[in-house]
């Protein structure tokens, strides 16, 4: 299996920590975060990935050359200029698109910076079993900026910064109706559609080869306005409920400090 790591990012929020390095080489318990990550998708049978890099590009780079690839193949997809997710995919597309004969096979998209205990077996079982185009893996908590989606598991909209609510044009507002059409849907509705539901994205997702050539938005662009449009025009973007496992976003030094801290008193991963 294949996989993409997220890890470009200027790691902003992790400074000083990132002032001379890059926030994939940032520590936890010992161990880097690309390490972490790394090995966690190796037990999970990914052998071939490629990570983009940006900043300090060329310490990753010796980093992974030092460790022998953690023993496995290692493409690098160096950003000059940040793409952000949807961007960094689209110019990494190469990777996923170079075997014809793995075209039906799905990949990872893992950020770095999120640790997790999430079952990537079974949030793969889940993509296959829906043949869905993407899989998400999200939480019932708190976020600024949670995906909205419908009582099939699919994507429907965002709502940002708990004010606007931005949704794909196969939904109604929820401001006004809170419920959705029966009409041009991928996924067969109910007689009376529910409201939708708010959940936070982990960061994590499954994707389909097949999505690559969609990617029609050119240079920096965010993955998740590709996937509301997908999502109106009918394909299957699906939510895959995470909310038993362990999950911690590792965006500022308080948030490793309580990483370390779960690890110590129990957390696995």
């Amino acid at each position: 299996m294949k996989a993409m790591i997220l890890a470009a990012g200027l790691g902003t929020r992790l400074r000083p920590l990132t002032d001379n390095r890059p926030k994939a080489l940032v520590e936890l318990a010992g161990r880097t975060l690309l390490e972490i990550t790394l090995t966690r998708l190796r037990t999970f049978g990914v052998t071939e990935v490629i990570v983009n890099v940006h900043h300090f590009a060329d310490k990753v780079i010796d980093y992974v050359k030092s460790h022998n690839n953690f023993a496995m193949r290692i493409e690098i997809s160096l950003e000059e200029v940040l793409l952000d997710t949807g961007g960094g995919l689209k110019k990494a597309a190469w990777f996923f698109l170079e075997d014809s004969a793995r075209l039906d096979e799905p990949f990872l998209l893992h950020n770095v910076d999120v640790i997790s205990t999430i079952d990537l077996s079974r949030m793969l079982q889940f993509n296959k079993e829906n043949q869905a185009l993407a899989t998400l893996a999200v939480q019932s908590r708190k976020t600024s900026r949670p995906l909205l989606f419908d009582n099939h598991n699919q994507l429907r909209g965002r709502h940002i910064d708990n004010k606007n609510t931005v949704i794909s044009s196969e939904a109604r507002n929820l401001s006004s109706s809170s419920s959705l059409p029966t009409s041009h849907s991928p996924l067969p509705q109910s007689p009376e559609p529910s409201p939708l539901q708010p959940l936070a994205f982990s960061g994590i997702h499954i994707l389909s080869p097949r999505l690559l050539p969609l990617l029609t938005e050119e240079g920096v662009f965010s993955i998740i306005p590709s996937y509301l449009r997908l999502s109106a025009q009918g394909q299957k973007i699906l939510a895959f409920r995470a909310d038993q496992y362990y999950w911690r976003d590792l965006g500022r030094p308080a948030d490793l400090a309580q990483a370390a801290h779960d690890l110590q008193h129990g957390a696995a991963l």
